[in-house]
Parts: structure tokens; C-alpha cells; sequence
């Protein structure tokens, strides 16, 4: 039976600090943070704790802010932004990067990779 946290179906082969991560809004150092708190060894296997030490663990996970609860802190945090006229509630609409990156090359990621090179008109011919 998959060990779930949160909600969420932790790997069991994967060690337990590293399993911790894949909730979202947990990382490695708060993983860490929480393991230090409930007294297990960062390299114990998820499939191989048991339930109290599980039941710990999730009491910690639980006062933490996470998955739903971050997700809409994070989008209304934006959208305050955006609703203030902020520089960076402006970039968040325009969909660019909002910490002062250069645009005119690289931010691929956010600006999607519509801007291709044209090539010279000039066919190449062929060899025979």
C-alpha cells in the first residue's frame, strides 16, 4: 500500500527526505527541518517506516503551508500585484519574466519558443 502524506502518494523506494519533496511547497531543507523534528534518520526508505513515526511525520507536514493552501497564497499574491499596477503585476499579464531578466535572447521558458531565425531566401542546390 503507497504511503500518502498530504494527500499525496509518496515514492516508497526513495529515501524518506527526498520522497518528502514531491508535496508541493516542501523541499529539501524543509524536508530536512521536519524529519530533525520527528527524530528519523534522513536515509530510512518511505516503505520501511512505520505508523507511528509516519503519523509524526504527517502532524509536521500538516502545520506546514502546502500544496492547495500555497498555490492560491501564490495566485493571489499575483493577482494583487496585478491589480495595483505593478511593474511586476504587469509582467505577470504580459507573461514575461517579472525579476529583471534580459528578454531579447534567452527567456524561452516564459515567452515560449515562437521567435524563430528566418533563413536567407537562397535555396541551396542540389548535387548530383
Amino acid at each position: 500500500m503507497p504511503v500518502r502524506i498530504a494527500g499525496i502518494n509518496i515514492p516508497e523506494e526513495k529515501r524518506i527526505e527526498i520522497a518528502l519533496t514531491y508535496i508541493y511547497g516542501i523541499g529539501k531543507r524543509k524536508s530536512q527541518l521536519i524529519l530533525e523534528k520527528a527524530k528519523v534518520d534522513a536515509s530510512t526508505r518511505a516503505k520501511d517506516l512505520n505508523g507511528e513515526v509516519l503519523n509524526a511525520i504527517r502532524e509536521l507536514v500538516d502545520k506546514e503551508k502546502i500544496e492547495g493552501e500555497l498555490r492560491r497564497e501564490i495566485s493571489r499574491n499575483i493577482k494583487r500585484l496585478q491589480n495595483i499596477g505593478s511593474y511586476r503585476g504587469s509582467r505577470h499579464m504580459k507573461n514575461l519574466p517579472t525579476r529583471g531578466q534580459r528578454t531579447k535572447t534567452n527567456s524561452r521558458t516564459r515567452r515560449g519558443n515562437k521567435r524563430t531565425t528566418v533563413t536567407s531566401g537562397k535555396r541551396k542546390l542540389e548535387k548530383t
